[in-house]
């Protein structure tokens, strides 16, 4: 992306590439043409954005008129964000996602030896310390089999969790048949989340790679082979996902990536802070961005805000643009 873009942008274009309807998208994009310098080095995206909101305002329009059942029908799964962020958990048939889903979370997938037991996404909370994370499990993607709605519920995904299943010869061609299956649309797995310099449609969203069942009979030779067959750039887990005490350093490592500060706040007229259920927010984000998750009265009032935390004198008084630091006690005054 050329240089100079403001945080603002960024802002957008994370929201943008996280959104879950075509008219969020639509919405982003704007905010994105609005807050982008105007220049030489800006011209060849600018005409990307017009390009990609021309297409959104025809793609509502079919929806709206009928006319695009199809694309209808790829979002007909809508899952509300929840929690400190989203993870989705993708996989071939039998990898073991809907075990890890119960392992981690207090969700009951229907968990079975046979293939295709989920038929559709199933969300459960993680606990880590005081917050939640969001993690979704999801049908076996194959060569031949692509639910639509899997497409846009790993776009808008903070997290992907690719796994693949160590106890079976078959696992590593149906492991390399998911990478293939996303490769043909314009979500792809990647390092790191972003959007194509060249398409901002085309979308890349971070990934772990989670090989499970690592202590089946033979695991580490079909790991190592997929290695040889398959190098990727995914940080990688060894787990057994039947096996909770394996799983701890993937429980951390989800909530680590999503990057998000723990903000404590604390009524002016109370001596203590609400440590029961915090807010969560991206890290770097302002006084001005919490009182906007508390309520947009909140933004548009905010007069100051009094600070308890590791990076200032207990009382502090701070504007707006106060940058938060993980386990800030906020005081806001309206």
């Amino acid at each position: 992306m050329p240089a100079n873009l403001t945080q603002q942008y960024k802002k957008a274009e994370d929201n943008y590439r996280r959104a879950e309807t075509p008219e969020e998208e639509l919405k982003w994009l704007q905010v994105m043409y609005a807050e982008m310098p105007k220049h030489k080095g800006t011209d060849h995206l600018q005409a990307k954005l017009k390009t990609q909101m021309s297409q959104l305002r025809k793609d509502i329009e079919q929806q709206r008129s009928g006319n695009n059942k199809k694309n209808a029908a790829g979002r007909s799964f809508r899952i509300p964000r929840q929690g400190a962020g989203t993870t989705i958990i993708i996989g071939g048939p039998n990898a073991g996602k809907s075990q890890l889903l119960a392992s981690l979370t207090r969700a009951t997938p229907e968990i079975a030896v046979y293939p295709f037991t989920t038929k559709q996404p199933q969300p459960g909370m993680m606990a880590w310390n005081d917050v939640f994370v969001q993690l979704i499990d999801t049908p076996p993607i194959t060569p031949d089999y692509l639910e639509p709605y899997i497409v846009g519920l790993l776009r808008s995904a903070d997290l992907a969790l690719l796994m693949i299943d160590l106890e079976d010869d078959n696992g590593i061609e149906q492991c390399k048949g998911v990478l293939d299956k996303l490769s043909a649309t314009k979500t792809r797995l990647a390092a790191e989340s972003s959007l194509d310099e060249e398409d901002v449609g085309l979308s890349f969203t971070r990934t772990f790679f989670v090989a499970n069942k690592i202590d089946a009979p033979e695991a580490l030779e079909r790991l190592e082979l997929f290695h040889e067959m398959c190098p990727l750039p995914f940080r990688e887990f060894k787990i057994s996902a039947n096996r909770p005490e394996t799983l701890e350093p993937l429980r951390n490592a989800i909530y680590e990536s999503l990057n998000v500060i723990r903000i404590y706040t604390k009524d002016p007229k109370k001596k203590d802070a609400d440590r029961d259920k915090p807010f969560t927010l991206r890290n770097g984000e302002t006084l001005l961005d919490l009182a906007e998750l508390i309520h947009k009265d909140y933004a548009t009032n905010l007069k100051f805000g009094k600070v308890w935390g590791s990076a200032v004198h207990d009382g502090t008084i701070v504007k707006g643009d106060y940058v938060l630091n993980d386990q800030d006690v906020i005081e806001v005054h309206v």
